[in-house]
């Protein structure tokens, strides 16, 4: 049974927050998380996001407070956690303990499911990725382990643009490119199977729709080798993987509302009624946009990265 979109990005938070974790884990983060999370017994999510901060989720408010030396507690509100309430522990991000820290010195904690003081609110209905299990996370002095501090205090900054950005801006390009392609295989089987009545021709044979079908097939393939690049040059710690990696998302979410607007219309009347394949893909590949980093941010970082600016000057 083919995986949808809403599987990918449920495994790709389980996949980031694990990278996370892995990247400065401790003896005893590896034995907790990393060694369960290897045999598919344990899984994890981010909890990154907050309700004031918008695309801006690199700036958390969640304050994490000094607990008389036995560790930590969190105190704010994270939204859009996917796997909420249903994953085993979740990698927040926090405000340094210091309360004169500057914003750009934020922590990350590990947060176990059903830890005292954290509420669940009810599942996020988007208007697409309605299968995706998103929930608002209330934790009102929630206790955390020192031990369960993810490097060093105030590092989270390096974490995001070390760990959760490659590994994040890789899992959502994967994720729309799936809704690009599909949608142009739905286009493309509707061409071969819809005949017209009156004449018997398929409307494959119909020069215009060829053309398109052309082009399209081109948006797609040019966009997926670049996302094999900028993963390539990820992996291999290039130099300059960084433009590539921030604009991978940002050019499959172009491509991916591109190719579910022109797969709907030569579906045509078909493609158009409520409810079919083509309206979910449609309602699917807008969140490539608005999801963050947003394109607009994405697009921005990239041309800081290239300037050598600092990607979060004003």
């Amino acid at each position: 049974m083919p995986r949808s979109s809403l599987d990918s990005i449920l495994d790709s938070m389980h996949l980031v927050g694990a990278a996370v974790i892995g990247s400065k884990a401790t003896t005893g983060q590896k034995e907790s998380y990393l060694v369960p999370i290897a045999q598919g017994k344990h899984l994890t999510s981010l909890a990154l996001s907050e309700p004031g901060s918008g695309a801006h989720f690199y700036f958390p408010e969640t304050a994490l407070l000094r607990d008389e030396g036995a560790g930590y507690l969190v105190k704010g509100q994270k939204s859009f956690v996917t796997n909420g309430g249903r994953a085993d522990s979740y990698v927040v991000s926090t405000r340094a303990s210091d309360p004169l820290a500057p914003p750009d010195q934020f922590s990350c904690v590990m947060v176990r499911e059903g830890a005292e003081g954290m509420k669940w609110g009810p599942s996020w209905r988007g208007v697409g990725m309605r299968g995706n299990s998103s929930c608002t996370l209330d934790l009102d002095g929630t206790p955390v382990a020192l031990h369960d501090l993810l490097g060093e205090e105030g590092d989270q900054l390096w974490y995001m643009f070390q760990a959760v950005a490659p590994y994040f801006l890789m899992a959502m390009a994967g994720t729309y490119l799936g809704i690009a392609s599909a949608a142009l295989r739905e286009a493309i089987h509707h061409l071969g199977a819809r005949q017209h009545r009156h004449s018997g021709a398929s409307l494959a044979e119909v020069g215009v729709l060829q053309h398109r079908t052309g082009v399209l097939w081109a948006m797609v393939e040019r966009t997926r080798r670049f996302v094999y690049h900028a993963a390539t040059q990820g992996d291999g710690g290039a130099d300059d993987a960084l433009p590539f990696i921030l604009s991978a998302k940002a050019e499959v979410a172009d491509c991916a509302v591109t190719m579910a607007n022109e797969s709907l219309t030569m579906l045509g009347g078909i493609g158009y009624r409520e409810g079919s394949r083509s309206e979910r893909l449609l309602r699917d590949a807008r969140a490539a946009h608005v999801m963050a980093p947003t394109t607009d941010l994405l697009r921005t970082w990239t041309g800081r990265a290239l300037l050598k600016q600092p990607l979060l000057g004003e």
